[in-house]
């Protein structure tokens, strides 16, 4: 899935991706201001959630709920290897069978299945982001 958007339609963005998303684990990349924690608060909003989403740049994970579920949002922007995440769980949270939404994900590359959504955030413009769905 290839989508250019404008910030007006960050809401349908978010639902056309929960509707293809083919695992609970999604990865974002991007550059720093691509829009990233603009796209999850929509998406965690379009999940159902009422949480106030906010980056978890300095306390590595947010957690929202649902329902039934949880969504675990990660940002390790500021981590700096492996053994970091694992030192607060990350594998734990990659097998929970939650929503797991990860900013900067590259680090943990290593200990990923595979099996998760790549997310690819780019500027097109100064009011356009391309998002690209693997």
């Amino acid at each position: 899935m290839n989508i250019t958007y404008s910030i007006d339609q960050v809401e349908a963005v978010a639902k056309q991706l929960i509707s293809s998303a083919t695992s609970k684990t999604l990865l974002f990349y991007g550059d720093m201001g691509v829009g990233k924690t603009t796209l999850i608060k929509a998406l965690v909003k379009a999940l159902g959630s009422l949480d106030n989403v906010s980056s978890p740049t300095f306390s590595l994970v947010n957690e929202y709920d649902l329902d039934n579920e949880n969504i675990y949002h990660f940002d390790l922007y500021r981590i700096n290897d492996l053994e970091e995440a694992y030192n607060f769980g990350i594998e734990d949270y990659l097998d929970s069978n939650h929503w797991v939404i990860i900013e900067w994900p590259q680090i943990i590359e290593p200990i990923l299945s595979g099996d998760e959504c790549i997310i690819n955030l780019s500027i097109e413009s100064e009011n356009k982001r391309q998002l690209l769905l693997k």
